[in-house]
């Protein structure tokens, strides 16, 4: 915890007079929190780190915080950062405003203050900077010949370069989630915490695991929600994306079949989809009159499997059959003025944490027809854009490579079975890659996502969180059928 004026004091987890941790050399030890302008009920701070931490003394900027005290103070255990997810969410709108922490329970603000940050590059901290211009210009992640492979790694090259010139800093090559590690285990050493409580979710788990790997000694507690896995070369990478995606859909046809308040009811569904992806390829789909071309409609219906929000998905899949070619307009265009030439684009933080090359554009022209047969009804799933944005990337400094952790305490692993995005395959294989050192607890039902999906999965992860109570290995939750 923190006392008056932010010195350590005693840490979660820790006892009276055991030894603070500082942060890594050089961080900033102090954050001045005050109310945040726009919702007095939450504080905003900012912690200064390095730029560089390879430089510490170099170089920094301001990662901005924020957070909501415990509601039972009593009975408060310390502290617990959220990583959120993306790449690209912001943890400070996990916290401030309306509907700001209805991701976490009562129990758990009862017994936390709950912290979360906009990461390095993203939001208020520091955002990478393109000019809108040129972001608005962005390709197709589905490249179609030689000319448009070619054209896409061109265009990569000139936003790299656009992003690196218009970025504060110098920031924009030091956004890999390594360095977001050294940045976190800050901000525990800032809020007085002998040992870090961490809830991580989507990509924010990829911080919480290597966090794990390079501060084993510093977990108190360490949730992993919707596993990321970064062990996977660029031929798995996209194969088990395609794979979960396809199985989230399977999901949906099925309930859509057997459900009569569903849009589809009664229909072929497969071949109502087929139509549709049909109409897209050719451009003669539209979306509130602007074409969707086949990506950005296989994007679509992904994000409403998220929740799952299957009687939705159904409802925008009916009103897309209904659209009419001659509203369709042009997309990619803007009216915005001059205060706008400058946008962000957070994606260039998965560039370097992934190195994902292929042969040329043979070696793409082969994963597409592997993927359309994984996947033949989701054929164009978002990875796609993994490989086509970082198309031409130098090798990041925070590649692939199988977690090699050796925590005193269990991390907990949750994981949907039907999950589009952070496929369960996911979570078992780094599962095993942490061996005795986690447990993977199983949400049999749908959805990214678990501690909103499922009462159970959520009082498990609280149990844990606020007492340590690890779950037996193999114990899971029972599905919530979807409603809306």
């Amino acid at each position: 915890m923190e006392t008056a004026g932010g010195a350590p004091g005693r840490g979660a987890g820790g006892a009276a007079g055991e030894r603070w941790v500082p942060g890594p050399a050089g961080a900033g030890s102090h954050i001045a929190w005050k109310p945040c302008e726009d919702d007095v009920s939450a504080e905003c701070g900012a912690l200064s780190v390095p730029v560089d931490w390879g430089d510490p003394d170099g170089v920094r900027f301001d990662l901005q915080l924020a957070r909501r005290r415990a509601t039972g103070p009593g009975a408060r255990v310390g502290s617990m950062v959220f990583g959120p997810g993306g790449p690209g969410d912001s943890g400070v709108n996990r916290i401030v405003g309306k509907g700001g922490m209805s991701r976490f329970s009562d129990n758990l603000r009862s017994r936390f203050d709950i912290v979360s940050f906009d990461p390095r590059g993203v939001g208020l901290s520091n955002p990478i900077r393109c000019s809108q211009e040129l972001l608005d210009r962005r390709p197709s992640p589905v490249m179609k010949s030689r000319a448009e492979f070619d054209a896409t790694a061109e265009y990569n090259r000139e936003l790299r370069e656009d992003c690196r010139k218009n970025t504060e800093n110098g920031l924009f090559d030091h956004v890999d989630t390594l360095s977001m590690v050294k940045d976190l285990d800050a901000v525990r050493a800032a809020l007085g915490e002998k040992s870090l409580t961490f809830h991580g979710s989507s990509y924010g788990t990829l911080l919480g695991e290597q966090y794990a790997e390079e501060y084993p000694k510093r977990v108190r507690a360490l949730v992993l929600e919707a596993v990321v896995d970064h062990s996977l070369g660029v031929r798995e990478f996209l194969s088990t994306q395609a794979a979960t995606l396809q199985d989230s859909f399977d999901e949906f046809v099925a309930w859509c079949e057997r459900t009569k308040s569903c849009a589809l009811y009664g229909s072929d569904v497969r071949a109502y989809w087929g139509d549709l992806l049909d109409r897209a390829e050719r451009g003669e789909l539209s979306d509130n009159g602007t074409v969707l071309p086949p990506f950005d409609l296989n994007v679509m219906v992904m994000k409403r499997l998220y929740d799952p929000a299957w009687a939705r998905l159904g409802d925008y899949l009916r009103g897309l059959k209904e659209s009419r070619p001659g509203a369709i307009q042009a997309s990619g265009t803007t009216e915005d003025g001059p205060e706008l030439a400058l946008g962000t684009n957070p994606f260039e933080i998965f560039c370097q944490d992934w190195s994902l090359p292929v042969r040329g554009y043979q070696g793409y022209a082969h994963e597409l027809r592997r993927i359309s047969r994984i996947a033949p009804d989701m054929k164009y799933p978002r990875a796609l854009m993994s490989v086509s944005a970082c198309l031409g990337a130098p090798e990041p400094d925070n590649p692939q490579h199988r977690l090699k952790v050796r925590t005193s305490r269990p991390v907990l692993l949750t994981n949907s079975v039907h999950d589009p995005a952070s496929g369960y395959n996911w979570a078992t294989h780094v599962a095993e890659q942490l061996g005795s050192s986690a447990v993977l607890h199983t949400y049999e039902g749908w959805g990214h996502g678990t501690y909103n999906s499922s009462p159970c999965a959520q009082m498990v992860i609280d149990a844990y969180l606020i007492s340590l109570k690890v779950p037996p290995r193999g114990a899971g939750c029972p599905p919530v059928m979807p409603t809306g």
